[in-house]
């Protein structure tokens, strides 16, 4: 159970950091790609409303017209690009291309003369590869592109955003390999730390199952002298309905004893367990057949479905003492003229047992998950009459946790419930 606890806190700390993690890396760097692409199509937008090019006159692009003066013009620069979210720089750093196609995707024209890397047969594939995919503006490889539809043609206009792209790759897997070394570092912090974190509960726990142990022990020996006793005085005064209640108080005592003593070893880390391989098949018809007669007194229908030939590793004693509980349980809850079955078979590389009753009231499913929690009872009214106390599905829990299987309880209409155990072969 502490390993289990410390596995879960690390697990937890883990999952919380990722998220996290996740979330403020993840804001970050999409923020950082959409900057990418709103500058990009802020310079495509620039292009696109002047033909392919930047604004520009016999002074060059973004210089003052002639006759004004240099201080005036870099005002007027700089007003014109700061407009646009720009830098006055932007026409200098930009490399761009731009395309020309008629109705029928031929190229009429291409504008190569601002980029080294593209020639004219290439941007002519580029732009006919923008426009067989339907798209107005995205990425082809590392250009960002806009298409613009004019009377009879269309023009394509790429611009290359490589450094940006690969400056944000670069900031992408650098935080990735970051978080993962921090997420790395704080798992070794936690393997260390959590031993301190739990040995509180773990020292409690521990105390806990020995109080157990050790009281189950002492209250034995006085339970089986009362018990002596009450027979020796019922062999010397004759049966009464007091000697009567004395030895049934104590009877029960000694059986909720041995079950607390039970539960607790099966809840150490490692059980003691005679693991062999014996037929599971054989032994679910042979606890099922000691239960059919008692259904049959009692009115209620028993059904089996058993797949024969199937064996299990485990103990083969509290496999037993399983099933007993299981059918134990679907007995005492069941009306009278109620519906009982046993089910086993092979599910791919585990074997699936199921004990299904009808129920006496309905079954209310938030309460599903604390039919395997101690002293839990679901129908407190039937507690007189069925004189359990509500350890059975602890130790049926703990016997299938000991041999890794899962168990569980469902019921899918309301008016039965079925207890689902799931081992591997």
């Amino acid at each position: 159970m502490i390993k289990k606890l410390r596995r879960k806190l690390i697990a937890a700390c883990m999952i919380s950091l990722a998220i996290v993690l996740t979330v403020i890396l993840g804001g970050v760097n999409l923020m950082s790609y959409q900057k990418v692409v709103a500058d990009a199509d802020a310079v495509l937008n620039l292009l696109g409303n002047n033909d392919g090019t930047f604004p520009q006159n016999q002074n060059g692009p973004g210089m003052p017209p002639e006759g004004k003066p240099p201080l005036d013009g870099e005002l007027e620069k700089r007003e014109f690009f700061g407009q646009r979210g720009l830098s006055p720089e932007t026409p200098y750093e930009s490399r761009f291309f731009s395309v020309v196609l008629d109705e029928d995707s031929r190229m009429l024209q291409a504008d190569t003369h601002q980029i080294a890397a593209v020639d004219e047969e290439t941007a002519g594939i580029y732009a006919q590869a923008v426009i067989r995919s339907g798209r107005t503006a995205g990425f082809q490889e590392n250009y960002r592109y806009l298409v613009l539809t004019e009377e009879e043609t269309t023009r394509v206009i790429f611009l290359d955003c490589g450094r940006n792209l690969s400056s944000f790759r670069t900031t992408l897997l650098a935080s990735v390999a970051l978080s993962l070394l921090g997420l790395l570092a704080v798992l070794v912090l936690l393997l260390v730390l959590s031993h301190r974190i739990v040995r509180p509960v773990a020292e409690s726990y521990e105390k806990q199952k020995q109080f157990i142990t050790d009281a189950g022990h002492e209250l034995k020996t006085p339970m089986t002298i009362i018990s002596a006793d009450a027979e020796l005085l019922e062999m010397e005064c004759g049966e009464n309905q007091w000697l009567s209640d004395i030895r049934r108080q104590a009877k029960r005592l000694t059986g909720l004893t041995n079950d607390l003593i039970y539960l607790s070893r099966m809840e150490e880390d490692q059980p003691r367990l005679s693991c062999i391989e014996f037929p599971l098949s054989d032994l679910a018809e042979e606890m099922a057949q000691s239960f059919q007669s008692l259904a049959k007194k009692q009115g209620k229908e028993f059904d089996l479905d058993i797949q024969p030939m199937l064996s299990c590793t485990g103990d083969e004693k509290a496999i037993r003492q399983l099933l007993s509980i299981l059918l134990d349980n679907a007995l005492k809850y069941s009306p009278a003229g109620g519906h009982l079955e046993l089910r086993l078979e092979k599910q791919g590389r585990n074997v699936l047992l199921t004990v299904a009753n009808t129920t006496i009231q309905p079954v209310e499913q938030d309460k599903l998950p604390y039919l395997f929690d101690r002293f839990y009872r679901y129908d407190q009214s039937r507690s007189s009459q069925t004189g359990g106390y509500g350890l059975g599905l602890s130790i049926a829990r703990s016997i299938v946790m000991a041999h890794k299987g899962k168990i569980r309880a469902e019921s899918p209409d309301g008016r039965s419930l079925s207890v689902i155990v799931l081992f591997p072969v």
